[in-house]
């Protein structure tokens, strides 16, 4: 796809001008990341750039937000000579379907004018249940939406109250069946394991509802107290205990024996699914060293040898594309290191491994050491690649740290 401009030369920085042109920009895929930072109410254990209502202060609205992402893709798109066509789009927050179903429709129809979509593109966006019904979801599917990621977290209750989530346990399960109905293919839970109260029993329980809900895929992830959060408050003062590294393990364990039992394999440390098809294709992009756009207050994005990120709060957003300029907060150079850093750390995670060739020597000699550890198997190592053993899984950042160092 030809650039809107008339094929001019994109404007703009000299170093995303350069990246821009690059031929490796669509060679590992294209994918567009769109920020929606509203909020109905903050949980209590994040520490994602997300607003709610009182705290967005004057001159910012969602109303306007739609308008806003759209004039950054117009500006986007003319900074390429070629303009990539997109594989994956990715609607994260926050709560992107706090903003009308329309909304979300005309960013991605807006995307899809200026850039073109893949015949197969994987559209996807992330909804908290409370905020989607099922005549939302329709609207979603009917306007090009083509996979639904649901923060279910847990089905116990007194989990859900120390995470300050706002729905009941039932309402992600009842959000599975309308976005079946609505025609989704694609539908996953996202869970949360290791809060403080959450027992063994409760965690079993949750895993049992989301395999009997249907989905076809499953992401986990340990609870992590970061710092400068309500959670983190409370821990400080006692209030709630810190979370347990070994019941974080023994959660992962259960989570893994439950879904493997129902079908599901793990082609992220992390993320199940039932088959190779119902993987997620964007956050592949992401870890197998793709390229992306990221839109809105503070997304990050990467192209050939750089990666940037937008001014953080809506305001200052809104007011940089009021005057026809990218939000571009900074942007940093990658280098060489920087590079093998991120494909061992990203690739190490993938159940299909990484190659031992694309390590340095002393990393191969570490390697070595990981295998002789029960931490990655060995037949795989003979054969050339690197893939964690349930062990590893459960010591990746340690075996990550082991390869890099």
């Amino acid at each position: 796809m030809s650039n809107p401009a008339g094929g001019q030369k994109p404007l703009g920085p000299d170093w995303l001008s350069s990246a821009a042109a690059s031929p490796e920009v669509s060679s590992a895929g294209f994918g567009f990341y769109v920020h929606v930072p509203f909020c109905a109410s903050r949980c209590g254990y994040c520490d994602f750039n997300t607003y709610t209502a009182t705290e967005l202060g004057p001159g910012v609205s969602r109303e306007a937000y739609a308008q806003q992402v759209r004039a950054e893709i117009r500006l986007a798109a003319a900074r390429f000579p070629t303009v990539p066509k997109v594989d994956t789009v990715f609607f994260g927050g926050g709560t992107p379907t706090l903003l009308p179903a329309g909304d979300l429709v005309a960013i991605l129809g807006e995307i899809r004018d200026q850039f073109g979509l893949a015949a197969d593109a994987e559209v996807t966006t992330e909804a908290n249940p409370e905020s989607v019904s099922a005549d939302y979801l329709r609207q979603l599917r009917q306007g090009g939406f083509t996979r639904l990621s649901l923060g279910m977290q847990s089905t116990a209750s007194h989990v859900l109250t120390i995470l300050d989530r706002q729905h009941s346990p039932q309402r992600a399960l009842d959000a599975v069946g309308w976005a079946r109905s609505a025609g989704f293919d694609h539908v996953s839970l996202d869970l949360i394991y290791g809060t403080p109260g959450e027992t063994a029993a409760d965690f079993e329980n949750t895993l049992r509802a989301v395999i009997d809900s249907g989905v076809d895929h499953v992401s986990a992830y340990a609870l992590i107290i970061e710092q400068g959060t309500a959670l983190a408050r409370r821990v400080r003062r006692n209030e709630v205990p810190q979370p347990s590294d070994d019941v974080a393990a023994d959660r992962y364990l259960a989570a893994e024996k439950l879904l493997t039992q129902a079908g599901f394999t793990w082609y992220e440390v992390s993320n199940w699914a039932r088959s190779d098809s119902d993987h997620c294709r964007h956050n592949l992009q992401y870890w197998r060293g793709g390229h992306w756009w990221g839109a809105g207050p503070g997304a990050h994005s990467s192209l050939p040898g750089v990666r940037w990120w937008n001014v953080k709060h809506p305001a200052r957003y809104a007011a940089a594309l009021s005057e026809s300029r990218l939000p571009i907060e900074d942007h940093e150079s990658l280098t060489v290191d920087d590079q093998y850093l991120e494909t061992v750390m990203l690739r190490t995670r993938l159940r299909d491994g990484m190659r031992v060739s694309s390590l340095r020597e002393d990393g191969i000699a570490a390697a070595r050491q990981v295998v002789a550890d029960g931490l990655a198997d060995a037949d795989a190592f003979e054969e050339g690649t690197i893939q964690l053993t349930l062990p590893g899984r459960l010591l990746a950042d340690a075996v990550i740290r082991d390869l890099t160092t």
